[in-house]
């Protein structure tokens, strides 16, 4: 299933807010984000094709990818994709917060604070990281009118009577006011611009008493060269930051506040493995620029494959997210998805919108449809990012097409580039997988295409022993696999 971070769908894949202001911004324009994973909002249309190498993040065949919202997933040509980095651009959709980009045709408008930048996207996810302006219903106003006139004509008064003795509000540890009370104080509005002047918003957690912050990769990408980050607290407190490291293939980010203060309250890291459908989830960000805002749901779905790209299609990340109804709009990306004690057990990352709201064509919202980075992913890949400031990707080496197929994941006949489609000595090599070798499952989990091949070899660590299941001549083979190491994007 592909999906868009807060923006465009993507094909089946394997499986980002303001600072609040005195009035609220305009409306930035907003594209139809595509099909892909990402918490900001992204533009452009689904990627020609697509490449990947499975274990790699190779790229791989390219194809018409078709836009559509999240869970849509775009087929990539079968061209043999490349084993190097990254993977060929799929037909995914834009992050859904609006990741970093330039002009309307990238993730979002040009940067103007402190309302963020909008931007295109391909898919059904948008990015969060648009600032939207406050529209005000009538509603509430004429249901006032109509009470007081009522009240008037009944008693001839429109006067009301407080209760002198109402007793206080008791709000349990366990409430969702109480997780709110205790997680709100360790998020952060997040503010990147590019040496350009665009940029966009986002969302981020404490992730340690040192200062390091943890949000999606789309939400800081316009500053990781030579840009300006800040971070705002709920207090209103503004600090400069700095990246320390992110991924792509990933969509995390690790960030670190400059003059850190001593009293930082990191969030507490959940299980996200045994998390179950129909747990209680609490999403705090900034939809549309409204910092600080709290919403709740339930997790919808597990290891959800989504697949996303930025606007130009030129990259892709993956990931086997966590679903969930819990109401994330453009802002919400790099955000917190919290159980119902506290724990953090996700990274808001993109959101399935409507076919006819994409940015560029009017505003996109919460359809019911989050997708959210599992925090043990998030963990082990922040931490790797903090040590040695480049990622680390498991692989299988072999390159895999991107092709929107139901069937399984095939390993390509070339790899991109002219590289071999299974790499010499590679983990693929050394368990006998050849080209053409369709793989049908990875432990327990269906694989139904390329992307989601990937999504799930990134859920392990290099080391890991998977088994491997795939087909060739017809028949059905099961080999057991040590899965190797890629370091960096490129």
């Amino acid at each position: 299933m592909s999906t868009e971070n807060e923006g465009t769908a993507v094909p089946p894949a394997p499986s980002a807010p303001p600072v609040p202001v005195d009035a609220p911004a305009a409306p930035a324009s907003q594209a139809q984000a595509p099909q892909g994973p990402y918490g900001r909002d992204a533009q452009g249309q689904a990627p020609q094709g697509s490449q990947g190498q499975a274990p790699q993040g190779s790229q791989g065949s390219q194809g018409q990818g078709s836009s559509g919202d999240a869970g849509h997933h775009p087929g990539a040509s079968s061209s043999a994709p490349d084993p190097s980095w990254p993977p060929p651009p799929l037909p995914t959709a834009p992050y859904g917060d609006g990741g970093s980009g330039s002009g309307p045709g990238g993730w979002g408008s040009s940067y103007q604070q402190p309302a963020p930048k909008s931007g295109r996207g391909r898919g059904g996810l948008i990015a969060a990281v648009l600032v939207a302006a406050l529209v005000a219903g009538g509603l509430g106003g004429g249901l006032g009118y109509v009470l007081a006139k009522d009240n008037d004509e009944s008693t001839g008064s429109t006067t009301v009577s407080a209760s002198a003795n109402g007793g206080d509000v008791k709000r349990d540890p366990g409430t969702t006011a109480g997780v709110a009370a205790k997680a709100l104080p360790s998020t952060v509005t997040i503010q990147a611009e590019s040496t350009s002047g665009e940029g966009g918003t986002g969302t981020g957690f404490v992730f340690d008493k040192q200062g390091h912050i943890v949000t999606n990769n789309h939400v800081v990408a316009d500053a990781v060269d030579g840009g300006k980050l800040t971070a705002t607290f709920p207090t209103g407190k503004k600090y400069d930051a700095e990246v320390v490291g992110h991924a792509q293939g990933y969509d995390v980010a690790v960030i670190k506040l400059k003059d850190a203060p001593s009293d930082l309250k990191p969030l507490t890291l959940g299980d996200s493995d045994k998390v179950a459908v129909g747990d209680s989830t609490i999403a705090i960000g900034a939809p549309f620029g409204l910092s600080d805002t709290v919403t709740t749901g339930i997790i919808s779905a597990k290891n959800r494959p989504v697949a996303s790209s930025d606007g130009s299609g030129s990259q892709a990340s993956y990931m086997s997210a966590l679903q969930t109804d819990a109401s994330i709009n453009p802002g919400n990306s790099g955000g917190p998805l919290l159980d119902a004690r506290g724990n953090v057990i996700g990274i808001n990352s993109a959101i399935q919108s409507t076919g006819n709201g994409g940015f560029g064509t009017g505003q996109s919202g919460s359809i019911g449809l989050g997708f959210a980075i599992p925090i043990n992913q998030a963990k082990y890949v922040a931490q790797e990012l903090i040590k040695n400031g480049k990622p680390v990707y498991a692989k299988i080496g072999a390159s895999v097409s991107l092709d929107d197929s139901s069937e399984g994941a095939q390993i390509t006949d070339q790899g991109a580039g002219g590289a071999a489609p299974v790499e010499p000595g590679g983990p693929a090599a050394k368990a006998g997988l050849k080209p053409g070798d369709v793989i049908t499952k990875l432990d327990d989990r269906v694989i139904d295409s390329g992307p989601t091949l990937i999504g799930e070899i990134w859920t392990h660590q290099p080391g890991d022993k998977v088994t491997i299941t795939y087909e060739r001549g017809g028949k059905e083979h099961t080999v057991d696999v040590t899965l190797g190491s890629r370091v960096g994007d490129n």
